[in-house]
């Protein structure tokens, strides 16, 4: 943490689809290398097959439903007192919640090997929003972490 300044967040604006920063954000994080319209083909694309495959409506609601499943509301971590480390647990700010969700989105869809990105996102979407798959046990990872430490919460400042 720096001992300077506290940095100032960074507007995101909205995607020029949809119009909104949920999606704009998760273009971001999809996106190397600076190729930005080739993030927005991925995002769009996963998220149309995600309405196809679901067949339910508005294909902005069922990603805000699987980012739902998917935000981790507690998580653990590490303090140091007096010499011994202690993974302490904490309620997770909402940007956070909302940046780790998308962030595991996307890695356990990038390492989903041999499909192309925008189905292998369209496919961690639907398991997000039914509430299977990778991520939401990775989710329920943290929260386990959390509770079997949460005996030293009286160390969090």
């Amino acid at each position: 943490m720096s001992r300077r300044r506290q940095a100032n967040k960074r507007a995101v604006h909205p995607d020029p689809r949809h119009g909104s920063t949920l999606i704009s954000a998760l273009i971001n994080i999809v996106m190397l290398d600076g190729k930005k319209s080739v993030a927005q083909r991925v995002v769009y694309s996963a998220i149309e097959k995600m309405a196809e495959k679901l067949e339910k409506g508005n294909p902005l609601e069922l990603v805000l439903g699987a980012l739902e499943n998917i935000r981790p509301k507690i998580e653990v971590k590490s303090r140091r007192v007096g010499g011994a480390t202690y993974q302490v647990p904490i309620e997770v700010a909402f940007e956070r919640q909302q940046s780790l969700a998308f962030r595991w989105v996307v890695n356990a869809a990038s390492s989903r090997k041999g499909t192309p990105m925008a189905d292998a996102l369209a496919n961690e979407l639907i398991d997000a929003y039914n509430n299977t798959g990778s991520v939401v046990k990775k989710r329920e990872e943290t929260h386990k972490m959390a509770q079997a430490n949460r005996a030293f919460a009286h160390l969090r400042w």
